[in-house]
């Protein structure tokens, strides 16, 4: 009784764990048949953002932006949402926010938010940057720039945001536009009274 116990616990255990691995190598050859996912595409993966390097039948082999690989099994890219930024194309939009100073000439500030975004060579002509005033903010007026760009990686986003900031502190800075920040106006009401000790 012992013996058959024993061996109908190890029977379970070893069937749920082929279960998982034959689910993980369906999974593979899934992958490698549709090709949802490619080698080279950029990923992101609940809070893993990435590029696959090789997809195997059991795992995906992802290097990470900061470097770092990462294994993941692939019934998990088959069973989770995942975000593949290059999936059909490079090409990626995104945007800038700025905030400048209330009295600051609004269509000036969008002529030089567009002059900055168009004078970076990463950015595409087509479809043209668009300059939205964006809300009067609580200390500022917010402007916002969208943009595209053909890029692979999340890096490229990244320095080309920061390109476009650089530009623009140069470009206010030579136009005598302050970039906002918070700020509070108090006002007192009544009279104040100094008592000498």
């Amino acid at each position: 009784t012992a013996f058959a116990f024993l061996s109908g616990a190890i029977a379970i255990g070893f069937g749920f764990g082929a279960q998982n691995i034959i689910n993980n190598f369906i999974s593979g050859w899934i992958l490698m048949w549709e090709k949802p996912i490619r080698i080279g595409d950029f990923l992101e993966v609940e809070d893993a953002k990435g590029v696959v390097e090789k997809i195997n039948t059991r795992s995906t082999r992802i290097r990470r932006v900061d470097g770092v690989h990462i294994l993941i099994p692939n019934s998990k890219l088959l069973e989770n949402t995942v975000v593949n930024w290059t999936l059909v194309d490079r090409l990626i939009r995104t945007s800038v926010r700025v905030g400048v100073a209330y009295g600051s000439p609004a269509k000036q500030v969008a002529d030089l938010i567009l002059q900055a975004t168009i004078e970076q060579s990463e950015v595409l002509p087509n479809p043209k940057p668009v300059v939205v005033f964006e809300d009067f903010g609580d200390n500022s007026l917010v402007f916002e720039v969208n943009y595209w760009i053909n890029s692979n990686v999340e890096g490229g986003l990244r320095v080309t945001r920061s390109n476009i900031r650089f530009r623009l502190d140069e470009l206010f800075e030579k136009h005598n536009i302050v970039v906002a920040f918070p700020q509070r106006d108090i006002h007192v009401d009544g009279s104040l009274t100094i008592k000498n000790s």
